[in-house]
């Protein structure tokens, strides 16, 4: 197949780095104990009755791929929607992804959206992000 050149991007509460940033930095010391010595932790969710497994691999992963400790040179415009009642992506992880690339980036913030923004409206937004950056 042919490369395709990628047009445009939206982003929905983007979390790169959230191994690192958002869950190994905010682990306590006995979570990391467990990833460390028994491979996974079952971290309890919000979304389904069956718990997160944290796997050691994935930390160890996710360290390789890191990307917020330089900037990055995007080659097409970026626009990221974020909700202000997302209690899995804080809105300051999303700005520090927007300051990191460089190139054409917007952002919206929903204020009374959460983190799947999944309401008719929210998804009305989406639709109208990708029809401006196209």
């Amino acid at each position: 197949l042919p490369k395709q050149k990628i047009a445009a991007m939206v982003l929905i509460a983007p979390a790169p780095d959230f191994t690192e940033r958002l869950m190994w930095n905010t682990y306590s010391d006995k979570v990391k104990q467990e990833i460390l010595q028994n491979g996974v932790y079952y971290e309890p969710s919000e979304y389904s009755d069956m718990p997160y497994e944290i796997t050691r691999t994935l930390i160890d992963d996710g360290r390789k791929h890191l990307v917020l400790d330089a900037p990055y040179e995007c080659p097409c415009p970026v626009h990221i929607l974020h909700g202000l009642k997302d209690p899995d992506v804080p809105l300051q992880h999303a700005m520090e992804l927007s300051h990191v690339l460089q190139g054409k980036v917007s952002f919206s913030i929903i204020k009374d959206g959460d983190h799947r923004l999944s309401r008719p409206q929210d998804i009305a937004q989406m639709i109208a992000a990708v029809k401006a950056i196209a």
